[in-house]
């Protein structure tokens, strides 16, 4: 059998679309491991990005940690939380976090960053406070740059969160391990299409977002 009989004798088993392993379980448990994970180092990242870009302040500092969480390996530090912590939610969590912080931290940095001082200078000139120089001059046209961050850590929270699956949590990682387990490849092929399906499908959300948060005139500068 190849890589496609594999996938459709998955997705043609009625077993799989009912149960506690069926796939809407496995699915809702994934999608809710990784919208935390999201939630979380967005809300370390984005405060962090948004008033060191504003600053100008903290750039180096932001690239040894960018570099340092990048090279921690995800499935290194599971282990190492789980050792420490024992089962449960939260050594999963910490992995994914880690992960997914660098890029949106160091994104938004660069994005505010990049907007053009003439706006910013004017802004001041007028007497605007420092806050709403940030959220009302410079998040509007960072915006796209922001949101490209945020999308890459979703992707990667979306493909990495099937480690949780190691620590005897659910989502769709479940299908990997146990197929892998098993020696049924139907699961392990099934389990991995979920995943760069979600995946795919985070990519077109975030489309979306940025269709309907991001000024038509901030796109169209972005492209010319």
């Amino acid at each position: 059998m190849n890589v496609l009989d594999f996938a459709r004798a998955f997705f043609g088993d009625g077993a799989h679309w009912h149960g506690y392993d069926g796939i809407p379980t496995r699915f809702a448990e994934h999608i809710g491991y990784c919208l935390e994970a999201l939630a979380i180092a967005a809300a370390i990242g984005l405060p962090v990005g948004l008033l060191t870009g504003h600053t100008g302040r903290g750039g180096n500092a932001l690239a040894f940690l960018a570099t340092a969480g990048r090279a921690l390996p995800s499935f290194g530090l599971l282990v190492l939380m789980f050792i420490w912590i024992g089962l449960g939610l939260l050594p999963v969590m910490i992995p994914l976090v880690v992960l997914a912080v660098p890029p949106i931290l160091v994104t938004t940095y660069e994005a505010v960053r990049s907007v053009d001082p003439s706006p910013v200078d004017a802004a001041r000139g007028m007497g605007m406070p420092e806050t709403r120089v940030l959220f009302q001059v410079e998040v509007p046209v960072a915006l796209p740059l922001i949101l490209s961050g945020l999308r890459t850590a979703a992707v990667q929270i979306v493909s990495t969160a099937t480690i949780a699956a190691y620590v005897s949590l659910g989502g769709l990682g479940r299908y990997i391990i146990d197929g892998l387990y098993q020696k049924d490849y139907e699961k392990v092929v099934g389990g991995a299409t979920l995943v760069a399906g979600l995946a795919l499908v985070t990519l077109a959300v975030f489309w979306a977002v940025s269709r309907l948060a991001v000024s038509p005139g901030v796109r169209r500068g972005g492209r010319g």
